[in-house]
């Protein structure tokens, strides 16, 4: 009897098939059929779990995307994990929805118990990404013992499967919004927090899938109105999709779709996904001391290959990346384009971690080498020429303009007038920042706050720099934090500057989302970087302040409103970075020591470099400059 029963088994039982590009063979994980006793009989988690996953390159379509196809078998359209199961009201499921056939319910009525119980297996909910609950049913705000415990509850709410494995966490998880847009999808600088807050909980496993997945995206094929970007971009989000199978009703297939900014409101370019996941690489193995991800040759390969496109020879006579407007966590229309702040930030903090990162060997030693140039540059050019305070600002009032030499003090030809009104008075006599833009003629004097505080933690600005910026954060705390931390910028644009540099954005109006609004998920950061310069108070008092009503006010995206007094009116609820911010926050004021996991500090080669460039004689005469050999990735 049992060998009748196990030809069946060999038959009908689920099949899945996990393809990728990035694999070179085929592997196939099987049932261990032989273990089973005679004596036993199998459950429905043995019928609707346990699938044949099998790995190999997919080169039947075109369209770019990893597939996990499935032929189910009983109760198809649910997946149960070893131990748990997943529930949820919305977005897309990864599990596959494939109907029942005769010979699969003949067998279960031959397997299974006949005395019509049910097993306990079968009254478990279906599993839908988005939404999850250790014990079947979707957790409630109200039943939790405290802020942070329904903080946890709603981020593993938020996760997202694929082939039965976490990668990721959905942007928001509102259960009464009506559109749900991309929320729904995994962005990348959006599970940063989130990723963080699993490597500090001990939950490494998500994190690994994340960064495993996302690079084997990187290499798709990616086009808009015929134009391929450079290769090396990672993608803005991606989404699993469950579709159907070609040329066969009974089987679907799992994909990940990425989006590369082709479908994003706007067009907007994710530059900022690509420095952000060697950001994440980095602290993966800081914290879980497996360094044997970072040294696979596919991730080796994909550091190479956004650093290549990072450092690619252009027109710019700048050592900052040249990007559009929108290509950071301010994804819409807010006059950034040029060198915006938060992208100088992150490229800084990607060069240093990849320069841990990178293998020894010959071919890298040309990219090394052109990687520790541009980080000496880089700092050089943030520290001088991005810094403000009340003595810089002073300096330019004092500016004359249309200087032609080489020994220019006006180097980039600042009208003093270009100092606004607002700054004057803003500035306190005590602390600074770095400037949010600089181009020929143009400085953006605005406060951003993300990269501000990420030149902090990445040693990107001098430790007096970043006790300053510090100083001027307490100095400003009405305008910067209010009821609510954390203002993205200040000050918000205005009549007719809004008009004319947002588009007139109805998304963007003064002290709303980009332009002005506060964004809990700022907490993180504020808190890695006040930690590192031994000044955790400033951190302590923002978290108390956020706890106050945060959780009360369902976890909104934004606020609104020069104090933040009104959650923001387009805000999403239950945002997933707003969650992630404030548990990470609490978990490194609870454990100061785990903050180094996310900082840098400067080496002594480039201080001894950076030395080097301040005390050479700024009126030296332009020689001929020598020729650079090229690197090669």
């Amino acid at each position: 009897m049992i060998s009748v029963v196990l030809k069946l088994l060999s038959v009908v039982l689920p099949i899945s098939l996990c393809r990728t590009k990035m694999a070179a063979s085929e592997t196939v994980l099987r049932l261990p059929l032989g273990s089973l006793s005679p004596s036993s009989h199998l459950s429905s988690s043995f019928l609707t779990s346990t699938p044949l996953l099998s790995f190999k390159p997919s080169s039947t379509r075109k369209r770019r995307g990893l597939r996990c196809t499935t032929i189910s078998m009983a109760r198809g359209n649910t997946f149960h994990s070893p131990d748990r199961v997943f529930k949820g009201k919305k977005s897309h499921s990864t599990r596959c929805k494939c109907q029942r056939n005769d010979v699969e319910e003949n067998i279960r009525s031959t397997l299974l118990p006949s005395d019509g119980l049910k097993s306990d297996l079968d009254e478990m909910p279906l599993p839908v990404n988005g939404s999850l609950s250790s014990n079947g049913n979707v957790q409630s705000a109200a039943g939790t013992n405290s802020i942070e415990d329904e903080a946890w509850d709603l981020l593993r709410q938020s996760i997202v499967y694929y082939c039965g494995s976490p990668i990721g966490t959905i942007a928001a998880n509102d259960p009464n919004s009506t559109s749900v847009l991309n929320y729904d999808q995994v962005f990348i600088r959006d599970f940063i927090p989130s990723g963080i807050a699993f490597l500090l909980k001990g939950e490494y496993d998500i994190v690994r899938n994340f960064i495993l997945y996302t690079l084997q995206l990187q290499s798709w094929e990616k086009t808009m109105d015929c134009h391929s970007p450079g290769q090396g971009l990672m993608p803005a989000s991606f989404k699993v999709k469950t579709v159907p199978l070609d040329g066969d009703d009974s089987m679907t297939e799992e994909v990940l779709d990425p989006d590369f900014g082709e479908a994003a409101i706007g067009r907007v370019a994710p530059v900022d996904s690509g420095l952000w996941w060697i950001i994440l690489l980095r602290a993966y193995g800081k914290c879980t001391g497996d360094v044997s991800v970072q040294e696979r040759v596919d991730v080796q390969t994909g550091i190479k290959m956004i650093l290549k496109l990072c450092l690619a020879d252009g027109f710019d006579m700048f050592p900052t990346l040249l990007v559009t407007d929108g290509s950071c966590m301010i994804d819409r229309r807010m006059g950034i384009h040029g060198h915006p702040l938060e992208i100088q930030a992150l490229f800084y903090s990607a060069l240093v971690c990849a320069r841990e990162m990178l293998t020894p060997e010959d071919g890298s030693a040309d990219l090394i080498r052109a990687l520790n140039n541009r980080l000496v540059a880089l700092s050089f050019h943030i520290r001088e020429y991005y810094w403000l305070d009340m003595k810089k600002i002073n300096e330019i009032y004092r500016y004359q303009t249309e200087e032609y030499s080489y020994d220019a003090v006006n180097k980039f030809n600042i009208y003093p007038d270009q100092i606004p009104s607002w700054l004057v008075d803003f500035m306190p006599n005590r602390g600074g920042y770095l400037i949010g833009n600089l181009q020929p003629a143009h400085m953006d004097f605005r406060f951003f706050s993300l990269g501000n505080l990420w030149s902090i933690v990445s040693s990107l600005a001098t430790n007096d720099q970043s006790h300053a910026i510090l100083d001027f954060v307490e100095a400003k705390w009405a305008e910067l934090v209010a009821d609510m931390p954390f203002k993205i910028c200040y000050p918000a644009m205005e009549g007719e500057e809004w008009r004319i540099i947002t588009g007139s954005d109805p998304k963007n109006t003064p002290w709303s989302y980009h332009n002005g609004g506060s964004w809990p998920t700022l907490l993180w950061q504020l808190t890695v970087a006040s930690i590192k310069m031994g000044r955790p108070e400033i951190a302590e008092k923002a978290v108390e302040l956020a706890e106050r009503r945060i959780a009360i006010d369902k976890w909104p995206e934004y606020y609104d409103t020069k104090r933040a007094r009104f959650i923001g009116k387009q805000a999403r609820l239950y945002q997933t970075w707003s969650i992630a911010g404030y548990l990470v926050a609490k978990l490194l004021l609870a454990n100061p020591s785990a903050a180094k996991f996310l900082t840098s500090e400067e080496d002594s080669d480039l201080t001894n470099a950076f030395s080097c460039m301040i005390s050479a004689n700024p009126r030296r005469t332009r020689g001929r400059k020598k020729t650079q050999q090229p690197f090669i990735v």
